[in-house]
């Protein structure tokens, strides 16, 4: 039987924050969320567009609880800053989604001096993170959704010897490296909070090919064929949220699983428990990615 947000099951009482959440994946996954229940923060760059978001899910669902955090991934400070508002406001939480993300941008940094697609998906949420975990440890149900990519398969390694790409900057390469990263971290997580006997799982999800603002960075040599490739196979948003949702929600969902579309290479279609590449699952890779990880942002976690 075929997935779909009808099979969320009642939200009421949770606290939900989705990164990224004023537009595509994220602000699907937050509509649903919210009108099912959950008390959802979206935790976004622009507060002003996070307003608009709210008041579009409020006047679908009117009796939803939606906040908004201020959050930019690409500063370790503003980061901080966040968490330690979000700790203080949600003593318990129910659902981190790790949604946000940059994709095939031109070579940039954060202001942290990261590699931009790097540094925004992977060390921004694993600092964010980081410092929310203890505020789930012991809430029942609690999940921590990352989201990857297909992009995870292709050209993708962790380039311990140049992670910041310095010397050899190619965006699909940097995309790959940043979405590899994601499901790395997931893993390495699920085997931590397992060794804890902690009360929160890791879950990673992917939406396949789907319309979102992600694809503004592609080359404009390239963008009108691409786009038009785009127009024929993708799917909508809301159906690229549902492997989101499925890792956020689902009772049958287990630690360390990853979802995404059951359709033709993944690409489209309802929700499934999918695999990940050979590459992701090498723990050693996991824990020397997590090792740096924590030296780079400097966040310790406690699992």
């Amino acid at each position: 039987m075929k997935w779909t947000a009808a099979d969320v099951p009642d939200q009421s009482g949770r606290v939900a924050i989705i990164t990224g959440s004023n537009t595509g994946l994220g602000y699907e996954t937050a509509a649903v969320l919210a009108a099912k229940g959950a008390h959802v923060v979206l935790a976004v760059r622009n507060l002003e567009k996070g307003k608009e978001a709210a008041d579009r899910i409020k006047a679908v669902s009117p009796d939803a609880t939606v906040t908004l955090q201020q959050l930019d991934l690409t500063s370790l400070e503003n980061i901080h800053k966040a968490a330690e508002e979000l700790r203080a406001n949600h003593p318990r939480i129910d659902l981190l989604i790790n949604n946000a993300g940059v994709m095939w941008t031109p070579k940039a940094t954060t202001k942290d001096g990261f590699e931009l697609q790097f540094g925004t998906n992977h060390l921004g949420h694993f600092a964010l993170t980081g410092q929310l975990i203890e505020n789930m440890l012991a809430v029942e149900g609690s999940r921590v959704v990352t989201i990857s990519s297909l992009g995870h398969r292709i050209r993708a390694k962790i380039h311990f010897d140049d992670l910041q790409l310095e010397r050899n900057y190619n965006r699909v390469a940097a995309y790959g490296q940043a979405k590899l990263a994601n499901l790395m971290f997931t893993y390495e997580l699920a085997r931590r909070l397992e060794d804890k006997d902690a009360q929160t799982i890791a879950v990673a999800a992917h939406p396949g090919g789907s319309n979102t603002e992600l694809t503004r960075n592609i080359p404009g040599i390239v963008r009108p064929p691409l786009e038009l490739l785009s127009g024929l196979v993708a799917q909508s948003a809301a159906m690229g949220a549902l492997p989101t949702l499925r890792a956020a929600t689902d009772p049958s969902v287990r630690n360390g699983q990853y979802y995404g579309p059951d359709g033709f290479r993944e690409t489209r279609g309802n929700p499934k428990l999918v695999e990940s590449s050979a590459q992701s699952h090498d723990a050693d890779i996991q824990r020397r990615l997590w090792a740096v990880s924590e030296e780079l942002t400097d966040i310790t976690y406690p699992v």
